[in-house]
């Protein structure tokens, strides 16, 4: 068996070597004298630098590991339930814990020691300690952090060599573009993994997450626990994205990266020492179709009629927000903002976001047969961050 392998393998070897040198058109030179030098060898020519170890090689000087530690309290029990040998072997379950937390984060302003990652890397801890490409480890502290695009900014003082890793343009990706997860996944530190951008604009709410206002960059480099606040880059070196979610469950191999674009303008803002500011208008709102309503029409116990077309249902109006002052009722159907078609509530709010607060925005509304023009003016989200 061993025989009859090595001769199967010098054969494939052999029609290898012939079916190169007939493609290419070598004659009378062998392979084996062609791989003497590397300046003449087809195979070495044919295959160039790793374009990921070179992009890797640009920003790995900028990507850290991000550790913390925060209070919490321990699970309360009832003493009477309590058996006396547990207290014994570990102690009284009452009072506080220490607990341990760790992501990436990424330099972008090495003069001033800034450091972007996500907010829920860093929320409500104690400490932060971050470890630099070098190995060093230094203290961090947050400068802010905005829960609602899930983005913090840490400054660690005291080196004066930091490197800042060069900023990309988001909106310029398309979906087929390289993409390459760096991070300290399960605190694995200078983990690089790749993959493409499968998608582009995916809403954070599609994906369970009601109470934050992202679309992101789907992409299948991995991404794991560990990853969060690491950068996302492409084929040149640039960020292109904040990693910071991924779909669990076996094979899922997605995961989501907040834009540059976005990131950028929150970091100046949380850099600041301000909080971000996010126009919101006071909707609960449900996707509509036009088919979706037809069937509901259809249905003698249907509690409301709903108009056939596709937009952002009101389901509710909050009290005493800028939609109740702008007239806004519950089974209203907005179908366009700024005469721009609205074919679901993430395209609505979407065009909030990048609104300003007090700014008049155009809405056009259905209400039963009617359709209606009502100015809004967004007001600011209450701080959540």
């Amino acid at each position: 068996m061993k025989w009859v392998l090595g001769a199967s393998l010098s054969l494939v070897r052999l029609v290898w070597t012939v079916g190169l040198g007939l493609v290419l058109g070598l004659g009378s030179f062998s392979a084996a004298a062609l791989a003497l030098d590397p300046a003449v060898d087809p195979i070495a020519q044919a295959i160039p630098h790793s374009f990921v170890a070179e992009a890797a090689r640009a920003v790995a000087p900028a990507v850290v590991r991000i550790d913390t530690e925060r209070e919490v309290a321990r699970q309360a029990f009832d003493p009477a339930l309590l058996d006396p040998l547990l207290r014994d072997l570990f102690g009284d379950p009452s009072g506080s814990m220490r607990e341990r937390g760790q992501g990436s984060g990424v330099v972008i302003d090495a003069a001033k020691g800034l450091v972007l990652t996500n907010a829920h890397v860093v929320d409500q801890v104690d400490s932060v300690e971050v470890t630099l490409a070098d190995g060093r480890h230094v203290d961090g502290a947050v400068v802010g952090a905005d829960s609602v695009t899930d983005l913090a900014v840490v400054k660690i003082s005291g080196p004066r060599d930091l490197r800042s890793a060069r900023l990309g343009d988001s909106e310029a990706l398309e979906v087929g573009d390289w993409a390459i997860a760096m991070g300290s996944p399960y605190g694995l530190e200078r983990t690089v993994t790749l993959g493409i951008v499968s998608s582009l604009h995916r809403n954070i709410n599609s994906l369970g997450f009601s109470d934050k206002r992202l679309d992101l960059i789907q992409t299948d480099a991995a991404i794991n626990p560990g990853n969060s606040g690491g950068p996302l880059i492409n084929a040149s070196g640039e960020v292109i994205g904040i990693n910071t979610l991924v779909r669990s469950g076996p094979g899922a191999g997605l995961g989501f990266a907040i834009p540059i674009n976005l990131a950028r303008g929150v970091a100046s803002q949380l850099s600041s020492g301000g909080q971000v500011v996010h126009p919101y208008l006071g909707l609960q709102l449900v996707p509509l179709t036009a088919r979706r309503a037809r069937d509901n029409n259809r249905d003698p116990e249907a509690l409301l009629q709903l108009p056939e077309r596709d937009g952002a249902l009101v389901q509710r109006v909050l009290p005493a927000s800028p939609a109740e002052t702008a007239g806004l009722r519950r089974g209203d159907l907005v179908v366009a903002v700024a005469d721009q078609p609205v074919p679901d509530p993430a395209s609505l709010l979407e065009r909030v976001e990048r609104s300003s607060v007090g700014e008049p925005l155009a809405l056009t509304v259905v209400r039963g047969q009617r359709e209606l023009s009502l100015m809004i003016k967004p007001a600011a989200l209450p701080h959540s961050g």
